[in-house]
């Protein structure tokens, strides 16, 4: 039996329809293990992900049934937010570590209020140098942005790079990308390493030398403000009205050369913006292909449906509804890094276990006590 002192961390497979990702990996098995805590992995928590029950064996972890797995956490890692009936178990008050979701499952989050837990959302780690290392957003965004564009490459029915051959030269794709983040930011690396000619767009003014820097063109609205810096979290807020119609007029007589769109803009706790309607579709040319990254909260281009290809005025439309689970084995790798990394900067020797301090753990932490505490589940 481990010691009063040492820490039980349960990692749980995950449940949820199309997710192929789990919470740690061997590297962070014996990470972990390193510190002190005990790791019990559930049985084929991470076979998805290209990792059997006997490479966490080897990294010293106990692989067993949920039941066993959970019994006695202190602490319990996963992807997505566990149903509050599967942690029957744990100890009282144990942390919940995952994305959890909360503004989409705010009655999960206070049922995990009612059970005595302590849920963590680790998508509410705030964008501040100390926390970079445990910011999943940017990690598994910065795949997906990858994977986008591999995705909508697949499906284009051309080349992406300029090739001359004997027989003529091939054209090279013309590719936009819609939100500069760090999605937006991996999308247009990649279109470039592909060969096609990149451009792309942004409400915050700042991300023009980002944009340049990666030898991609700018596409701004030039007379009207937009937003000079970045709202919570590292996103940007919503845009006003009269920069929305500049920036729409600007969008319909770019995307009209496009072949490849690629949209990334997210809104925390809101259905996604629409940046992309089906007039401005219907200028594009036949087998052009818009992925749109926003499908999961509602998309941002009008007819997107989540994991399914649409096809509009010959234009195919897709977006996954969960991007990161199409590479699984580096998301689930990043995943767990970003999870050891937030658990070992706190891990407090004495107490045997991570400790929060205020400014992280105030804005992570969701619920205590039995309440809900984050200010932005309470405003």
């Amino acid at each position: 039996m481990p010691s009063p002192r040492e820490q039980r961390i349960a990692v749980l497979k995950e449940r949820a329809s199309g997710e192929t990702r789990v919470s740690a990996s061997p590297e962070t098995v014996r990470k972990l293990t390193a510190l002190g805590a005990v790791v019990a992995v559930e049985s084929g928590a991470g076979i998805a992900a290209s990792i059997s029950d006997e490479d966490y064996r080897a990294a010293g972890a106990e692989v067993g049934p949920v039941e066993v797995v959970l019994a006695g956490a202190d602490i319990v890692f996963a992807v997505q937010g566990p149903e509050p009936a599967l942690l029957a178990g744990v100890k009282p008050g144990a942390w919940i570590v995952g994305i959890l979701d909360p503004f989409a499952q705010r009655a999960r989050i206070d049922a995990y209020a009612a059970a005595g837990l302590e849920a963590l959302a680790m998508e509410f780690m705030p964008r501040i140098t100390r926390a970079q290392s445990m910011d999943v957003l940017s990690s598994q965004s910065n795949l997906s942005g990858y994977k986008a564009v591999l995705a909508a490459a697949s499906a284009y029915g051309r080349a992406f790079p300029m090739m001359m051959t004997a027989a003529g030269t091939v054209s090279a794709a013309k590719c936009f990308v819609m939100g500069v983040g760090v999605a937006g930011l991996q999308a247009i690396a990649t279109a470039r390493r592909l060969g096609a000619q990149v451009s792309a767009t942004d409400v915050r003014s700042a991300t023009k030398e980002q944009i340049q820097s990666l030898g991609a063109k700018p596409i701004f609205v030039e007379n009207v403000a937009g937003i000079e810096g970045e709202g919570s979290g590292g996103y940007a807020t919503e845009m006003s009205e009269e920069y929305q119609r500049a920036q729409a007029d600007l969008v319909s007589s770019h995307i009209a050369k496009q072949d490849i769109v690629i949209t990334t803009a997210l809104i925390p706790g809101r259905a996604a913006p629409r940046l992309v309607t089906d007039a401005q579709i219907a200028t594009m040319k036949p087998g052009s292909v818009i992925f749109d990254l926003a499908a999961p909260q509602g998309g941002n281009v009008e007819g997107c449906v989540a994991d399914q290809v649409v096809e509009r005025h010959g234009v195919k439309i897709i977006g996954y509804s969960n991007t990161p689970a199409h590479l699984p084995a580096d998301t689930s790798a990043l995943y767990s890094r970003n999870l050891f990394n937030f658990v070992s900067a706190f891990w407090d020797k004495e107490h045997g276990g991570p400790v929060l301090d205020e400014e992280i753990g105030d804005a992570v932490r969701l619920t205590r006590g039995g309440q809900v505490v984050n200010p932005r589940l309470l405003g």
